[in-house]
């Protein structure tokens, strides 16, 4: 299978359809019928859920509205499947695809991807992705110079170099407009540059540390406040020790504790008193200690002062320039570091970035030329067997020809620009594809290049309308035959009037009508084997089948399952 199939198609009350529903599968499948009973409806719907110009015209007789859904079903690596990531629009399984479109009698249009609301716009470029119709220049990706240069490419099996061509041209236009864009700021970024030296410069001499404030505030109270401090320890120490004229601490505990002693019967409410009293004498004890270390260790450094405090200040003053809070400059210094690193060394970076450049384009021009000498190689071998086949298809007088137009520069997509040009008539100059005036025509051209192309790449859904027109016999079959390969390779859809062409399908739908006294309905019918019997024979011998046209019938339905 390629990269996407077209598996349903439903319609309501559209054209001369009230409701229909068909299921396709992989393969060739015909679809035929008598000559106005709507051959081309299938088309047309799926030309309608695709985005094409909405026409109320199509909507059925004396319905409000008409619909049309499409389901696909589609590789995992699909571009396809790439553009619905891409697009946000994935459906609740990421192998099928819902295309939907409704269309009011009061001319208002709507399209859906997955049962999400989408542009016509979307549609249609979702849908060429999916699935190529050959009828009237619809929706035919092979009237684009892109799909020309893919199938180039892929008949030359150099996708591989122009998927690397397009890296290195990325990789080289990114880097371009790096330099540009240092370039043109180098005036202001040198500006800045010498700026951020300076107050970095400022801040390395200051050096800013975490915590650092916190631990300087400290010990600037402690030492601003000595005197006061050792005083009133001094003062301490001697109430816990030493007392004043009523006594110290320890002499009040020691006291207490030798009365409770000393009582010749206790309660226990004493005894716990005595406990206290004991626990506060060692308590107290200790805490002398602790002052009395505390004095015999305490410097009044007033030369350590000054320095803390000319520290602060500076810290303060640093704080006050950047406009900043004092305990938030080492986060400030971190983040003018970073950004003067960000900034290089000015103009031995931009010959640095220039040089990259340079080595940049030397290597897209290299893989660019690399790739042009492939193309070049395989275009003439492409065109001739394009060519052979549109002699099998009766267009002896058409000449297909690869263009490969040289770009000024080297672009994502090489050197040049590939086109394929036809003439379809001797002596005639070639044009491009989209020039060519007979659909039915282009759409044996499309076919000869589908066929060739079909050998060495995926191919997406492929309809065709009126490929046939105005060919019979060994072409005709020759036609039928090419079909049915590409069917072989993925999924052709083809509508037909020619037996030779229908007998070859993998899968074949009847178109009918009945018309009333105020309407005519068309109707589609997948045929069984019998049924494809009768409807090859109805195509070969018209209103009057006869045994031996039934018989031809089952010979060529046979012949073209070989």
């Amino acid at each position: 299978m390629g990269n996407a199939l077209l598996t349903s198609l439903t319609v309501n009350n559209f054209t001369l359809v009230e409701r229909l529903e068909v299921d396709f599968r992989a393969g060739m499948t015909a679809i035929t019928g008598e000559t106005g009973a709507g051959k081309s409806l299938v088309v047309d719907a799926l030309g309608m859920a695709l985005g094409d110009r909405g026409d109320t015209d199509r909507i059925r007789q004396g319905a409000d509205k008409a619909e049309v859904a499409a389901v696909f079903e589609l590789a995992g690596n699909s571009p396809a499947h790439q553009w619905l990531r891409d697009n946000d629009v994935e459906g609740d399984s990421e192998a099928t695809c819902l295309l939907r479109r409704v269309l009011t009698r009061e001319g208002r249009s709507r399209g859906y991807i997955n049962g999400r609301p989408a542009t016509m716009q979307q549609l249609q470029q979702l849908g060429e992705l999916m699935i190529d119709i050959h009828s009237q220049h619809e929706h035919q990706s092979l009237l684009r110079r892109d799909t020309h240069r893919r199938l180039l490419d892929a008949f030359a099996g150099c996708e591989d170099l122009a998927a690397r061509v397009r890296d290195l041209h990325r990789d080289w236009r990114d880097s371009q407009h790096r330099l540009q864009a240092l370039e043109e700021d180098a005036g202001e970024s040198q500006a800045r540059r010498e700026l951020l030296e300076f107050q970095v410069g400022e801040l390395d001499d200051l050096s800013p540390a975490e915590d650092e404030l916190s631990e300087l505030e400290r010990d600037q109270q402690l030492l601003a406040n000595a005197e006061q401090i050792l005083r009133d320890s001094n003062a301490v120490l001697a109430l816990c020790r030493e007392g004043d004229e009523q006594g110290d601490a320890l002499g009040f505990v020691g006291r207490s504790l030798s009365l409770l002693e000393n009582m010749p019967e206790r309660s226990d409410a004493l005894n716990e008193a005595q406990g206290m009293l004991d626990n506060a004498r060692i308590q107290i004890e200790e805490a002398a200690r602790e002052i009395q270390g505390y004095i015999d260790g305490f410097d009044m450094d007033p030369a350590r002062l000054q320095s803390i405090e000319e520290r602060l200040s500076a810290i303060y003053q640093m704080a006050r320039k950047h406009r900043v809070l004092p305990a938030e400059l080492p986060d400030l210094h971190h983040r003018l570091r970073e950004e003067l690193d960000s900034l290089g060394g000015g103009e031995g970076d931009l010959d640095t970035l220039r040089a990259r450049v340079e080595e940049k384009r030397k290597a897209l021009a290299g893989g660019a030329d690399k790739l042009s000498t492939v193309r070049r190689k395989a275009a003439g071998k492409f065109a001739d067997t394009v060519n052979a086949q549109l002699a099998s298809l009766a267009m002896t007088g058409a000449e297909l020809g690869v263009d490969l137009s040289e770009n000024p520069a080297p672009t994502a997509q090489g050197n040049e620009t590939v086109e394929l040009l036809v003439s379809t008539n001797p002596g005639q100059p070639k044009k491009p594809l989209a020039r060519v005036a007979s659909g039915g025509e282009l759409s044996r051209i499309s076919l000869a290049i589908q066929v060739v192309a079909a050998r060495h790449t995926d191919i997406p859904t492929l309809v065709f309308d009126e490929v046939d027109v105005g060919v019979g016999g060994a072409v005709a079959e020759v036609v039928g035959r090419l079909l049915r390969e590409l069917g072989n390779r993925g999924q052709v859809i083809c509508v037909t009037h020619l037996p030779q062409v229908a007998s070859c399908a993998h899968q074949h739908l009847s178109v009918s009508k009945t018309s009333g006294a105020h309407s005519a309905e068309s109707a589609l019918l997948t045929l069984d084997p019998a049924q494809r019997v009768e409807e090859i024979a109805r195509m070969l011998g018209g209103a009057r089948i006869t045994a031996q046209t039934k018989a031809h019938a089952e010979e060529m339905l046979s012949l073209s399952a070989q």
